[in-house]
């Protein structure tokens, strides 16, 4: 967590962002609640209505998350409710505390993680500033002094109106921490994107691969979409996430009751409502790779990817990945996609070239509030620590 710079200054009129703020106060329901207590309907509504899309804070997905994942579980919530009747949910921020997220005994609020890693938040596009508004105050009613907004889009909607009500209120944001993370644009041609990101060479190479991979039986790209054809195929994926590097480690999700519970929950209810897909590359009757991919308004989220480490050599996640790129382009609704993927990801930083700024983000709640800076010197120093450690990690894996 070394960059401090201020997250970008706010265009709106003062004079709008006041009404927000004069606004907030009665918009929040209560200070901080079990995210159970949030009621799901509203919540769907509010997800339709969201300024920017978080297929990770969809309620089928978070709440999958909160009941089963080890680590996950228990969250609460930051809500917005806009003035009823009928009251409606227009803001929305799954959190933690500060002890809970990173054992540091200050007063404090975090994202809480919905596995993906995405945190931004979900707030109301005809109701930005004041949900966004709402939220710092029910944050403050809460004791917190501070709010961290893990792994969010910093350039995106919900940042940008974040960041406005903040500055108007004589509160400066600082980013933690940032990278550029892969995303697709899916209004391209693919077949024109690919050979731009790949290059000739390269593509020539994955074509060898792959008519390699056909010896082994014809290959199908298939996506699965239905409750019943996501209920056969998670299984497929879990099997495959398993029997590579992730298994090897113990973290492949059906290694863990909880996890597997989850995901497999979270999958079937995303299907009944159009936002899950896994697809799957077969080479024969044999599945090489299988991906879950969320959907949530015109962007699309590339969660996990499993593949068949016996055909390594034939690259099967890389196939896999052309033909959801060639899918995820030639589909009407689908606008953007998000790899949700570390940085420098070895497999689909080549392919998706298209680049957003992700970052965590602390941000003040109060004026000239000394406790802030020790929460901030409290987050770089663990930073620091976990860097010491992972360089000790790869130094003994090295060796």
């Amino acid at each position: 967590m070394t960059d401090t710079a201020m997250v970008r200054r706010a265009s709106t009129k003062d004079a709008a962002i006041s009404r927000a703020l004069a606004e907030a106060a009665p918009t929040v329901a209560s200070a901080l609640t079990s995210l159970t207590a949030i009621d799901a309907e509203r919540w769907s509504e509010l997800s339709h209505q969201a300024i920017e899309p978080n297929g990770y804070y969809l309620p089928d997905w978070g709440l999958a998350v909160n009941a089963s994942a080890p680590s996950r579980t228990g969250a609460s919530a930051l809500a917005a409710w806009g003035n009823g009747p009928p009251m409606r949910l227009i803001g929305l921020m799954p959190v933690i505390s500060l002890w809970r997220a990173f054992k540091i005994p200050l007063p404090a609020l975090v994202s809480a993680h919905p596995y993906g890693t995405l945190c931004t938040p979900l707030i109301d596009r005809d109701a930005a500033a004041q949900a966004a508004a709402a939220l710092l105050q029910a944050a403050r009613q809460a004791g917190a002094r501070a709010l961290i907004l893990r792994e969010v889009s910093l350039e995106g909607a919900a940042m940008h109106v974040l960041t406005e009500i903040c500055l108007r209120d004589g509160l400066r944001p600082h980013v933690l921490q940032s990278h550029r993370r892969a995303c697709l644009d899916a209004t391209r041609d693919a077949d024109a994107l690919l050979r731009e990101a790949l290059g000739s060479k390269k593509l020539k190479e994955l074509r060898r691969q792959r008519h390699r991979l056909e010896e082994h039986g014809p290959l199908r790209f298939e996506v699965a979409r239905s409750r019943e054809n996501i209920a056969a195929t998670i299984e497929v994926f879990l099997r495959l996430e398993a029997s590579g590097w992730k298994g090897q480690r113990g973290t492949a999700l059906i290694q863990l009751p909880g996890d597997a519970a989850f995901i497999r929950r979270a999958t079937l209810a995303l299907a009944d409502k159009g936002q899950c897909e896994i697809v799957t590359l077969r080479s024969g009757e044999t599945p090489v790779a299988a991906g879950i991919v969320l959907r949530h308004q015109g962007r699309a989220f590339f969660f996990k990817i499993g593949v068949d480490e016996r055909f390594a050599k034939f690259s099967p996640g890389v196939q896999l990945t052309l033909e959801l790129t060639r899918h995820l382009c030639e589909d009407p609704d689908i606008a953007s996609a998000d790899s949700t993927a570390s940085p420098d990801h070895p497999m689909i930083n080549p392919i998706w070239r298209g680049r957003f700024a992700i970052g965590d983000v602390l941000i003040p709640l109060r004026r000239k509030d000394p406790l802030v800076a020790t929460i901030h010197a409290a987050l770089m120093l663990r930073q620091t620590m976990l860097g010491v450690a992972r360089r000790g990690v790869r130094l003994l894996r090295a060796r």
